[in-house]
């Protein structure tokens, strides 16, 4: 693989994927920054972005994505391979949360945030991984959150949509690593990003009335994250690292945080279990990157 690549990212416009842009274009790489409603909602977020690209002899392009939509992901990676000849990195980064009790979440709610949590990755890496393939090298990046290891109250569907990606992107891991193709996920914790102020709450207040002082958590948990936030910036540094990290070097799960809650106990401890069982079952050697088992496979 080039030590320059091409990458696209989703959910540009602003907070981490806007950073990992502008970040990763600085070091030389080619950037897809894909977001929505390039001609209306992000029109000035596209500009933005394409006048720093000028002013800095930047090779970031913008380009029209919408996760929760199978034929728009699908032309958008087609034009991103037309222009560039190749995708070398897909960063899954849009996303966004809702901060509720569980039970005041309805059923429509509960689908829209896996739809883009969830679904969104999947169809990116199912839409990306044929030309991934073709090159016999590429990486998936998930971006999770300490959210994908630990359950808060309040936050419940949120923590749901990011464990499923979690499982997902470890799944890919171990299926793809033959193939010279990798799968990562980052697990950011509380970071200064748009994010923290555009937390949707659950469409049945009503549903909230005899829970007591529980009601009020998410306000409680969302001042604290105010609190404890970080500079997101390191994020964008990490996802750098992982980007220029060389192949089959990389590992599965990467934990950017201020501070540290327990999910890096968790990562190791799972790590060890997963290592067991994939050996206990046989499929040790088989989930094991190799980039000379894919070019084998040509």
């Amino acid at each position: 693989m080039s030590s320059k690549q091409v990458i696209l990212i989703t959910g540009s416009s602003t907070g981490f994927g806007r950073l990992f842009a502008e970040t990763l274009a600085r070091q030389g790489h080619t950037v897809f920054a894909s977001m929505r409603d390039l001609g209306g909602k992000n029109a000035k977020n596209a500009a933005e972005l394409l006048a720093l690209a000028e002013r800095e002899s930047l090779a970031i392009h913008t380009v029209e994505l919408d996760v929760t939509s199978d034929a728009s992901v699908e032309n958008a990676v087609r034009s991103v391979v037309t222009q560039a000849g190749r995708i070398d990195v897909a960063i899954n980064n849009a996303g966004y949360s809702i901060a509720s009790l569980m039970e005041a979440i309805t059923t429509q709610q509960a689908q829209q945030i896996f739809d883009t949590n969830f679904f969104g990755a999947l169809r990116v890496n199912r839409s990306v991984l044929p030309h991934m393939r073709r090159q016999r090298s590429g990486v998936l990046i998930h971006i999770s959150s300490g959210a994908g290891r630990l359950v808060f109250p309040s936050f419940g569907m949120y923590c749901a949509s990011k464990f499923a990606m979690e499982a997902a992107a470890e799944a890919y891991r171990y299926e793809l690593a033959a193939q010279g193709i990798e799968s990562v996920i980052v697990q950011p914790g509380a970071y200064e990003t748009p994010i923290l102020g555009k937390f949707l709450a659950g469409a049945d207040a009503s549903r909230t009335e005899t829970y007591g002082p529980l009601a009020n958590v998410p306000e409680m948990l969302y001042a604290t994250l105010g609190r404890t936030a970080g500079n997101a910036q390191e994020v964008a540094d990490a996802v750098l690292r992982i980007v220029e990290t060389p192949a089959g070097q990389k590992r599965l799960r990467y934990r950017v945080s201020p501070s540290d809650i327990g999910v890096d106990a968790i990562n190791e401890s799972a790590a060890r279990v997963q290592a067991s069982l994939l050996k206990a079952f046989g499929l040790a050697e088989m989930t094991a990157f190799s980039q000379q088992k894919a070019a084998a496979s040509d």
